[in-house]
């Protein structure tokens, strides 16, 4: 009976590690989502360090940007000329005796609206870039989040491998046992050693891929891997609502860059208007030492250049932010229906898995066990049943997994 007694024990610990997401011992400290956030720098109280270039550079463009509306406000410079005539020449005119020398100043007046058109360009742009920096922000906790997900995934594959092998193990030395005592055919023995031996591959896999996430999800604030996340899934709740509202960042951007390509059109037509130079100054006679007033207009004659070419481009790109703001709403609208979809099956896929089919594998393989200690079942069966049950809660994993990377992605495609 000591056999049957070692298969009491192996079954009643592996039912122990039967839940859907088995504890990891870890010797680091373990992370939370929330730290992770922070160490991204998305949160506002994220902690010192040096700054995510995924963060600080979108917000250097908006910098940039309002730095050019700073610019766009201010007018032409003035300029200063200084003319001598009838210098060194012949007759009367030699030497300095008939010199004249006029000082001026000019100022260009800017006509048709073009400082009221660059500010509004300029301030298109802005709004732009701090969409496409809050974008960028949006994008990092979106990664973060799914990475996260990801790398708990892995986590709970591990745990889940080391159980099996623990499981395998203990299947080989009582299938050794067996064969020794006469009462299975070494088949029994040499099909457990094959199952250990598989189970081994695959913890080693698992372990990799752990290690993998765990840098997949380091590698967004710093060049090492990450600790060790929490062995549950985050709750991620998706906003439901993000259906009757499309007014996410990416149409949002699409609209902003429209509007932009609209005000670059009224720049352009501006640019086009030309600007008369008025300029006034003091002209002095040196050969009789009068002085007189000088005062002067300049107008370009825009025969040839209008600034056609610039307004038909501007109208044009114009067009196409239209054209890309549509295309934008209808991959939105489309992006969002999938995120939910996928979603709402994984969820539904995982109660059902939690609720139903884990239970049930766990009576099964419960009565696989009686059955065997009554001679009634062989070695095998309890060993489909446990691989049944196993299978199961591997399907679980991906389950969740699936489930909060889809509501990661919807709280990315709801936010404003």
């Amino acid at each position: 009976m000591k056999p049957l007694a070692l298969l009491g024990a192996l079954l009643a610990g592996a039912g122990c590690a039967a839940c859907p997401l088995p504890a990891v011992a870890q010797s680091t400290p373990t992370l939370t989502l929330e730290r992770a956030l922070e160490l991204a720098g998305v949160t506002a109280d994220a902690s010192q360090g040096p700054p995510n270039p995924r963060v600080t550079g979108p917000r250097a463009e908006v910098d940039a940007a309002q730095a050019l509306v700073t610019q766009a406000g201010l007018g032409p410079n003035p300029d200063l000329s200084l003319e001598v005539e009838n210098v060194a020449g012949t007759g009367m005119f030699s030497g300095l005796r008939a010199t004249e020398y006029t000082l001026s100043a000019g100022l260009a007046l800017e006509l048709g609206g073009k400082r009221a058109a660059r500010l509004d360009a300029a301030r298109a742009d802005v709004d732009v870039a701090r969409l496409r920096e809050r974008i960028a922000g949006g994008d990092l906790a979106l990664a973060v989040r799914q990475r996260y997900v990801a790398a708990v995934a892995a986590q709970a594959r591990v745990a889940l491998a080391e159980n099996v092998i623990e499981r395998n193990r203990e299947l080989a030395r009582i299938a050794g046992e067996l064969v020794e005592a006469g009462r299975e055919p070494p088949l029994r023995s040499l099909r457990a050693q094959a199952a250990l031996a598989g189970a081994e591959a695959e913890l080693k896999a698992a372990q990799a891929e752990a290690l993998a996430a765990r840098f997949a999800l380091g590698a967004l604030w710093s060049a090492e891997p990450a600790p060790p996340p929490l062995d549950d899934f985050p709750r991620l709740e998706p906003p439901y609502e993000v259906l009757a509202d499309y007014q996410g960042f990416a149409p949002r951007l699409a609209a902003a860059e429209r509007i932009a390509a609209e005000k670059a059109i009224g720049r352009e037509r501006a640019l086009g208007v030309p600007d008369p130079v008025v300029s006034a100054g003091v002209r002095r006679f040196e050969e009789s030492g009068d002085q007189a007033f000088v005062v002067g207009v300049s107008i370009p004659l825009p025969f040839r250049n209008r600034n056609q070419g610039n307004i038909a481009a501007a109208q044009a790109q114009a067009r196409a932010a239209s054209a890309r703001e549509a295309v934008a709403l209808a991959d939105y609208r489309q992006a969002v229906a999938e995120a939910r979809a996928d979603y709402l099956a994984a969820e539904a896929k995982a109660d059902t898995l939690e609720a139903r089919s884990l239970p049930q594998a766990e009576e099964a393989l419960r009565l696989a066990e009686i059955g065997y200690r009554n001679g009634k079942f062989e070695l095998l069966e309890v060993l489909s049943a446990a691989e049944a049950r196993d299978d199961i809660r591997s399907s679980l994993i991906d389950a969740r997994e699936a489930q909060g990377k889809a509501a990661a992605l919807l709280i990315r495609l709801a936010a404003r």
